[in-house]
């Protein structure tokens, strides 16, 4: 990490992303670390909403910060810098599960973007069993993961990245009204009463901090290297 980058992760008063991305434009390409820093957490649980795989959820992260990072001049600022690259990262994402039913047939049922509800007694522990804050976040995820994307996504950015309805609907393209909807859908999907267990839990279910987030900031910065060379 970059001693700039050290600072302004340190600061009491932040730079806004708008400020960070002029920075950056300006020849300050080290303060990118900084945005991947910042949303890491963000874009890992959206791909990972998206693609149910904690491997190709990294791959499409750094996919989608090397693609932002190449169009940084055309952010018009029309919506928040992180909208934007929340856009990018489910753009990335969605092409891949494309790519993937292109390849694998026998895997077509399995991306089921029906209405109906899902099954996911088989999956999701009892809610009435007594289960500790590690045990009830892994029967979230798996819960969460059980249902179909439409709905999966909406409560991913919703109920665990903790997005208001508006930031929800501008990054996918819904209405407001559409993203309460599949939010009440997803919930009951989920059962409510383990969503209730999870309480503040919910926030930290589908992690990705530490020696991962590391990894993926040094990878993305690698190959921004590259295309400045």
């Amino acid at each position: 990490m970059s001693p700039t980058v050290l600072e302004e992760m340190n600061s009491t008063e932040p730079l806004s992303d708008e400020e960070i991305v002029r920075r950056i434009l300006d020849g300050e390409t080290a303060l990118f670390e900084l945005i991947m820093r910042r949303y890491n957490q963000r874009l890992y649980r959206v791909a990972r909403a998206i693609l149910r795989d904690d491997a190709e959820a990294e791959d499409v992260m750094q996919d989608a910060y090397v693609r932002a990072y190449g169009h940084l001049s055309q952010f018009a600022g029309r919506s928040q810098f992180a909208t934007w690259l929340t856009r990018i990262a489910i753009h990335e994402a969605l092409a891949r599960v494309q790519r993937r039913k292109k390849t694998d047939q026998l895997g077509a049922n399995e991306w089921n973007d029906g209405e109906g509800e899902m099954n996911i007694a088989a999956t999701a522990l009892n809610p009435e069993e007594q289960l500790s804050a590690s045990e009830l976040g892994r029967a979230l995820e798996s819960a969460i993961l059980s249902i179909p994307e439409q709905y999966r996504l909406v409560l991913m950015m919703r109920d665990v990245e903790q997005l208001s309805t508006t930031e929800t609907a501008t990054a996918l393209d819904l209405t407001e009204e559409n993203v309460k909807v599949r939010l009440h859908r997803a919930r009951a999907m989920v059962r409510k009463n383990l969503f209730a267990q999870a309480g503040s839990e919910a926030p930290r279910a589908f992690g990705f901090m530490g020696e991962r987030c590391d990894c993926v900031v040094a990878r993305v910065m690698a190959k921004i290297a590259d295309l400045r060379a």
